[in-house]
């Protein structure tokens, strides 16, 4: 594709970390040791004070930035965001993007080789929660030789494991960038997984997520699973305007052949991510965003829950966005004052739905870059 634009941070190539540190998780079960796949941005000072962490959403990945190869067209997922000058400024800031634990791009998960049986884990992962990625993050952490972030940003599920963090490590963690995410989800939201896992598990060549054995995939049930989460990451008005009710043809066709472009467009979408993702990593990373509470164990209080936080925060919610509504987001800012922590809050005008976190929009990204220079102007 020739050189590479002047505010990317080019070309990136992933390295795998090895945690030979036992890791328990909250299922009850220990993973004695486990790999991690990260890519990293920028450079580390002399102090390492100033580090990111991006933590990804639910079919995200370590990829976040830059290019993959020469010939790579397509930057990683949040490339709009993350590189020189842009608002996690890779020239001030060293930024590290992984794929969580239980992932299917190269992170030990269910696709990867169990030592034990010299088989691909497959239904025997353990399944995971958030503070189980968060303890794993942590270990990455030591790993890298950071005792503390900077910030540490998500959005959606990403943003749930900030949140996490702040919890969990309140003295490992700045500032907190909470983006498009809930306090927990809706009983709606837990619906909507539960169908999309569904989809999968009738799948006849799931084979109980074995798979792997069978070199097959269960493609029909992950693209069904895939169709309905798209659905609800656009708004009504983004599907409206890009595909109101639009027939691919003159006339009707009387068949169940796709007819209407946002059929199009939701079976190439279901498809690609059959070509990319793995379905028993799909489902663990939907019951871990199902069993996101962190105010359980404080009785059910979620300013009890962030008294325990040390970081400053900022939270971002988009008007567009149904799936974890401005509301939400509410919520946590509500909370966040009733705890007497630092926080900020930004609802940002937009149009697409839930993925406008994703979207390079000027009044988003002026509200990250003025946040994030901030963290800067403290550092010196």
């Amino acid at each position: 594709m020739g050189a590479f634009p002047a505010d990317s941070v080019g070309l990136v190539t992933p390295r795998k970390i090895v945690i030979d540190q036992a890791l328990a998780l909250d299922c009850g079960r220990t993973l004695p040791q486990h790999e991690l796949v990260i890519e990293t941005y920028g450079t580390l000072n002399a102090k390492a004070s100033n580090a990111i962490l991006i933590c990804h959403a639910l079919s995200g990945d370590h990829h976040a930035a830059g290019y993959s190869s020469e010939t790579d067209k397509k930057p990683g997922w949040w490339d709009n965001c993350i590189g020189p000058g842009k608002p996690i400024d890779t020239n001030r800031f060293f930024v590290v993007s992984l794929n969580n634990l239980g992932g299917c791009r190269g992170s030990t998960g269910p696709s990867t080789i169990n030592a034990e049986t010299g088989e691909p884990w497959g239904p025997d992962f353990p399944l995971l929660t958030v503070r189980d990625w968060v303890r794993s993050q942590a270990l990455l952490a030591d790993q890298l030789g950071i005792r503390q972030w900077a910030a540490v940003v998500g959005g959606s599920l990403g943003g749930m494991q900030v949140m996490q963090w702040t919890i969990d490590l309140p003295d490992r963690i700045r500032n907190a960038i909470v983006i498009a995410a809930a306090p927990k989800i809706s009983a709606q939201n837990i619906a909507f997984n539960e169908i999309a896992r569904q989809a999968i598990l009738s799948d006849p060549e799931f084979h109980g997520g074995r798979f792997y054995n069978h070199d097959v995939i269960p493609s029909r049930g992950l693209k069904l699973a895939r169709m309905l989460g798209h659905i609800t990451y656009l708004s009504d008005a983004a599907m409206r305007a890009k595909f109101g009710r639009e027939l691919k043809a003159a006339t009707p066709s009387f068949n169940y052949d796709v007819e209407f472009e946002v059929e199009s467009y939701l079976r190439h979408q279901g498809q690609a991510f059959v070509d990319r993702f793995d379905a028993n990593t799909y489902l663990i990373m939907t019951k871990a965003l199902d069993y996101f509470d962190p105010a359980r164990e404080f009785g059910d209080d979620l300013s009890t829950a962030f008294r325990q936080a040390k970081a400053k925060f900022l939270v971002v919610a988009f008007t567009s966005d149904w799936r974890f509504s401005p509301a939400r987001s509410r919520e946590i800012v509500k909370s966040l004052v009733s705890a007497g922590r630092d926080v900020s809050y930004a609802l940002i005008d937009s149009q697409l739905g839930h993925d406008d976190f994703l979207m390079p929009l000027p009044q988003y990204h002026r509200v990250l870059s003025s946040y994030l220079a901030r963290i800067t102007e403290e550092e010196t």
